[in-house]
């Protein structure tokens, strides 16, 4: 008699349609003992306003300017910028097609959260957290609409183990003359999938009344019975462990009530509880392991606002949705490394994503530094 196929238990692979890949899922390796490489702990000993760090208020930075005496939040461009901003030079004739080269240009601008040093996204107030949510929304909009940019990226590095050199509460937005990879290939198969004949179902249509995949998975998620990848939810929003997740504790935020292109749709309703679930889903990460979380946290839109001509109908196909990828694997100490296989062959996890959804919902959402008293 065949055995009984357990997703808890045997290994197997699950698809990610938004990048068009597979992941080997062994749950069954948690067992093994860890003799690798444990990281130390971020400090959490951190005060209020540092003299040396070139992020707090009235600082000089590492180029020599200062760093204006904020308030709230603070942008400016960076001092190191890894792209440039147009003119970008013409490139040369490649020797050979296999060896071509596209010149790229745009911006990177750091944005900082709060004037203290020491305070992060899960221990800052919700009326902070919106005036994060809007900065970046004015920054999405200004920079999106420069001559020349394609797309404009959100995203945090928290952690210093996720290469932020850092630790004062900030992100950054990079703004490209060209679409880059991963971007283009969530659009593709956007498109893809609103083109193909699925089912119809209850959930919420993107553009033309065409189905959206990401309407689709949210409304399956939060509707399927027990709905046993969601971490939390609100009115709008839900944050889940996606069912293709690749990082240990990885989570996908979106809104699951209608279709939404970028941050500069949504209504003060659907903004105040973005920054409800920010605030629920980022105490919980430092909840699981006691300490300061690590992630890479992006936002992924509407490349850029509608008020830019090129392509603006279809990349209305984009539905905003936010990234969250922390390496912690099973302590403060211990992250996953992508090598071996992972590099050669296929993406790997150990553990399930309903293993980790559970281990999240179980957190609380009062912030261990908080519960201490």
């Amino acid at each position: 008699m065949a055995q009984l196929f357990d997703p808890s238990t045997h290994p197997h692979r699950r698809y990610n349609p938004l990048n068009d890949q597979y992941i080997i899922v062994s749950p069954h390796r948690t067992k093994r003992p860890w003799l690798g490489q444990v990281e130390p702990p971020q400090s959490i000993d951190l005060p209020q306003h540092d003299p040396a760090c070139y992020l707090c208020p009235g600082n000089t930075r590492a180029g020599g300017k200062q760093t204006e005496v904020y308030e709230h939040t603070y942008t400016f461009e960076n001092d190191f910028s890894a792209v440039l901003p147009p003119p970008i030079p013409q490139a040369p004739v490649a020797p050979h097609h296999l060896l071509t080269a596209e010149p790229v240009g745009g911006g990177c601008d750091v944005l900082i959260f709060h004037p203290r040093h020491d305070l992060t996204m899960p221990r800052l107030s919700l009326q902070d957290i919106e005036r994060i949510i809007d900065q970046w929304t004015t920054t999405y909009v200004k920079r999106g609409s420069e001559e020349g940019i394609r797309h404009v990226q959100i995203f945090e590095n928290k952690g210093a183990i996720m290469g932020c050199s850092n630790p004062h509460p900030h992100g950054q937005v990079w703004s490209f003359t060209t679409v880059p990879t991963l971007i283009a290939q969530e659009k593709t198969n956007l498109i893809q999938y609103s083109d193909s004949e699925h089912p119809l179902s209850d959930a919420p249509k993107g553009p033309g009344g065409k189905p959206c995949l990401l309407c689709e998975y949210a409304h399956t998620e939060v509707n399927i019975e027990g709905a046993e990848r969601v971490v939390v939810k609100n009115d709008h929003w839900v944050a889940l462990v996606p069912w293709w997740a690749y990082w240990p504790y990885e989570i996908l935020l979106l809104p699951y009530r209608r279709h939404i292109p970028s941050i500069l749709h949504l209504t003060p309703e659907e903004t105040h509880s973005f920054a409800d679930i920010l605030s629920r889903v980022t105490k919980r990460y430092d909840n699981l392991f006691s300490c300061s979380f690590a992630y890479s946290m992006g936002i992924h839109q509407r490349p850029v606002p509608p008020s830019v001509p090129d392509g603006a109908d279809q990349d209305d196909i984009a539905h905003l949705h936010i990234h969250f990828s922390p390496p912690l694997l099973r302590s403060a100490t211990v992250k996953k490394f992508m090598a071996g296989v992972e590099l050669m062959a296929e993406a790997q996890r150990d553990f399930t994503p309903e293993q980790a959804a559970d281990r999240l919902r179980a957190c609380s959402e009062i912030h261990y530094l908080d519960a201490r008293g």
